[in-house]
Parts: C-alpha cells; structure tokens; sequence
C-alpha cells in the first residue's frame, strides 16, 4: 500500500471543490472558521454506506451542537447520490468525487484488502478538520457499522 499518502493530524486537509447531489459547487473552504467531519465511502444504496449514512443523518444535531459539520464523498454521480438522499432522508451534503482525485489526495483510494485480495478501491476513511483547515483526526479502514458511535466518542460528542 506505498503508493498512496495518508495524512496525519497536523497536516493542511487538501482543498476540494466537488459538486453536491444537486450539481451545486461545494468547496472545503466553504467551512473554514468551522470543524468539519469528511467522510469517504465506497457507494451509495450498497448496505454498509446506508448504515453509515444513515448515522450520520441521526446524529446530525449532537454533530452540530458540538460544531461540527459533516460531508459525505463517494465516486457516485450526482443523480445516484440525489436518489440515495432522497430514499434514505440523508440531511447533510453528499459529494461526488467521480474521478477520485479528492480520495487520492486525502489517501481514501487507493490499494486495500477485500476478502482476502488486494484491490484498488475506495477505503472507507473519516477525517475531522479544524477551524483552521488543518487535519484533526484520521481513520483509515473504518467499518461501517458503529463507526459514527465511536467517532462521537472520540470527540466527545
């Protein structure tokens, strides 16, 4: 897994400007004087993301009590990422990174273990950035299922 960078808390979050599931234009710095959880994950409607998604979307208001707002990227288009909003009554941003540029630069893609085999894909991360845009924490290879728990633990949410 050497061809990909993975960042540290420290490090200056990589800009992005991705379009959301209505084709408008949403950028990191759009959130700067905020911390923000960023979170990848491979497909919307697949279980695992509507787990996690779904949350996300029912602690949305603990997130933001606590000052934080959320985005969710994944390499979907904008039409699937609008239909898997709408099914799921998702209420934060929904990204879309069709060309996987953001996820390289944040090392969300990249090689990874899938049932035994190496394979290039997604890799469910999550990152906080500070009010600074500075990288708080990083989680690569978060499981779906109770990742949201343990992320309001960690930060005291």
């Amino acid at each position: 897994m050497s061809d990909q960078h993975r960042l540290s808390p420290g490090d200056i979050a990589p800009e992005f400007t991705l379009p959301d599931s209505e084709g408008n234009k949403v950028s990191l710095s759009d959130y700067r004087g905020r911390r923000v959880v960023v979170y990848f994950y491979p497909a919307a409607g697949t279980p695992g993301c509507t787990k996690q998604a779904c949350d996300f979307t029912g602690d949305l208001g603990l997130f933001d009590n606590a000052g934080f707002a959320v985005l969710g990227i994944s390499p979907d288009t904008t039409a699937k990422l609008a239909k898997f909003r709408d099914e799921h009554g998702l209420a934060f941003p929904l990204l879309s990174d069709t060309d996987r540029d953001v996820m390289t630069a944040w090392g969300a893609y990249g090689e990874k273990q899938n049932y035994g085999r190496t394979v290039r894909g997604v890799i469910r991360s999550t990152f906080v950035v500070d009010e600074a845009g500075k990288i708080a924490e990083a989680f690569y290879n978060v499981r779906a299922t109770g990742h949201v728990a343990k992320l309001r633990r960690d930060l005291g949410i």
